[in-house]
């Protein structure tokens, strides 16, 4: 289910937000050119933080939005 309308699993968002800071550490070894600020997510702006992330890797938003999912 999707209540807020992101795109993502509302079970996944919830499990990611419990789980951040690992999340971040994880993100941040995958793509060592990411920083906290990178990562710093704002409910509301996901499609600017995916652009965001997708320009500072290089990776396209499926795969980040993938890396993400596979990561929860």
């Amino acid at each position: 289910m999707d209540l807020n309308n992101n795109n993502l699993n509302d079970r996944t968002e919830l499990r990611a937000r419990g789980n951040w800071n690992e999340i971040k550490g994880q993100a941040k070894q995958k793509w060592g050119n990411l920083t906290d600020d990178d990562l710093d997510y704002q409910e509301g702006q996901q499609d600017e933080w995916f652009g965001r992330l997708q320009q500072k890797t290089g990776d396209a938003i499926d795969d980040i939005k993938g890396w993400f999912h596979r990561t929860f």
